[in-house]
């Protein structure tokens, strides 16, 4: 138990720095999306396209390196020369990148259909979060979820800040500050969104510079060839991951007629964003249990403990998938500033249990980092990616958008469900399926007899929320006497 709590504390900790920044970022889906910012959906639709790549190209830069660092960080006695190889590394194939990047382009946007101003922008946001990433990761690596989330919050603040001077308040004050009005200018608001995250990627790597001073500069050749070979895998994996994530949006704005791609695009990721509470759940925990699978490997019975943390995630999930669809609606009022982007809406419990799969994946994916298979993560990954890339292109002339949230449910619940299958016969786990099924299955049909059979019926809603609570209350009753009584 003690292990778990310890679990826990970090993750709650992971979770500030994750859910905070997040929340603040549903505070700009609530500007972006307000009609007196961007004059369309469409325009909506250009921001969420631009981040659709941006997610991409994040993934690419960072190479798998971040996962290579955990698992060498305590695989190694020497982490000095772990923390200095993978940093170097990251630091010359960034700016290899950033110089490459800068002298085409104009190519780029040509190729990918973007303006060449946002390009430029984009390819600056790119370099300084790449610079980043190992100073993050050393932070998780060495139990600091403190400064990590008070780092994170603070960029998200900076960004979200901006955006509000630049998008609400800059115009008005342009007329009485010369100053101001050498800055403002009318129709820019899509650069000012770039432009703030901009800064506050800036703001990040000033205040992470101290690291770049304090490490010992050894490139360790032999080593970083390991971390390369245990990295490509991870890549590819992200890689699919990004395609599964957000390549939905590109294939929208391909695959459907030019004169409603965009606005379907905008109303989709607006949509999209509420299913991002799962998200923000999934997201803290796997910066939360990923240093801790690694450090309790060797430890006695990790087994058992894995078991018992997929399903707590299992519960926790399944609370959230029920609670944010019997409030969906409630919820669409507060974070989405327009009834237009409200059309998608029917799509919020997909992607909600599209994104429930996506973290038991994560919690099933501890065999094959244990036991140093990761080419299994990228093959699974790969896997899912071609599931969404073919129900996307299938589903998408017929039903649009909701052919992507279709698509993202089966890429991941595949994905879960493979990665399951190989982890019996290279580390087999004594997961409690039985209990694990009846959480999922009565929190997905309560779901959707709630949404889709009474929706916005809140005394039903919240009938089925009680009823599934009191559930878990009874099957978890002893477990929970034994946390309170060593808390």
């Amino acid at each position: 138990m003690s292990t778990l709590k310890s679990l826990f504390k970090q993750t709650f900790i992971y979770g500030l720095a994750t859910v905070l920044p997040r929340m603040l970022s549903f505070l700009l889906v609530r500007l972006h999306t307000d009609e007196s910012v961007l004059k369309s959906v469409a325009d909506y639709g250009d921001v969420s396209l631009i981040y659709s790549y941006f997610v991409l190209f994040n993934v690419i830069l960072a190479y798998g390196m971040e996962t290579a660092f955990f698992r060498f960080f305590h695989k190694e006695d020497n982490k000095a020369k772990v923390v200095g190889t993978s940093s170097i590394s990251l630091i010359v194939s960034s700016v290899l990148f950033f110089v490459l990047a800068l002298a085409f382009q104009n190519q780029i946007a040509n190729v990918i259909d973007i303006k060449a101003e946002y390009i430029n922008l984009v390819i600056w946001i790119l370099l300084l979060d790449a610079l980043v990433i190992i100073p993050f990761a050393w932070l998780r690596a060495n139990a600091k979820p403190i400064k990590y989330a008070f780092i994170k919050i603070l960029n998200v603040a900076i960004n979200l800040g901006l955006n509000l001077f630049l998008l609400l308040w800059l115009k008005d004050l342009a007329t009485e500050s010369s100053l101001l009005a050498s800055i403002y200018r009318p129709n820019f608001e899509i650069n000012y969104i770039f432009i703030a995250n901009l800064v506050a990627s800036a703001v990040t790597l000033l205040i992470m510079l101290p690291f770049y001073f304090k490490i010992t500069y050894t490139f360790n050749t032999g080593l970083w060839k390991q971390m390369m070979r245990y990295a490509f895998p991870v890549l590819i994996a992200g890689v699919a991951f990004s395609i599964n994530e957000t390549f939905d949006r590109i294939l929208l704005d391909k695959l459907l007629p030019e004169n409603i791609a965009k606005t379907e695009i905008g109303m989709y990721s607006a949509c999209y964003k509420l299913g991002m509470f799962m998200t923000l759940f999934v997201t803290a925990y796997k910066l939360g249990v990923e240093p801790f699978f690694f450090s309790h490997a060797n430890t006695e019975n990790p087994k058992k403990n894995y078991a018992r943390i997929l399903e707590y995630f299992v519960i926790f999930g399944s609370v959230i998938l029920l609670g944010v669809v019997v409030f969906a609606d409630v919820l669409k009022v507060i974070l989405i500033g327009d009834e237009a982007y409200w059309q998608a809406m029917l799509i919020v419990p997909i992607i909600l249990l599209a994104n429930l799969c996506l973290g038991i994946y994560h919690n099933l994916s501890v065999w094959y980092k244990i036991t140093d298979r990761t080419k299994f993560g990228a093959y699974i990954s790969v896997f899912g990616a071609a599931v969404t890339l073919l129900l996307n292109i299938w589903l998408i002339p017929k039903v649009s958008y909701v052919g992507s949230a279709l698509a993202t449910l089966a890429a991941y619940a595949s994905m879960m469900m493979i990665s399951y299958y190989f982890g019996k016969k290279y580390y087999p786990i004594p997961y409690n399926l039985k209990k694990i099924s009846v959480y999922l299955l009565l929190s997905i049909g309560l779901s959707a007899i709630t949404f889709y059979g009474f929706r916005g019926n809140y005394v039903v809603g919240i009938s089925a929320l009680i009823v599934f609570l009191g559930l878990v209350f009874q099957l978890e009753k002893n477990d929970l006497k034994k946390l309170l009584k060593q808390s």
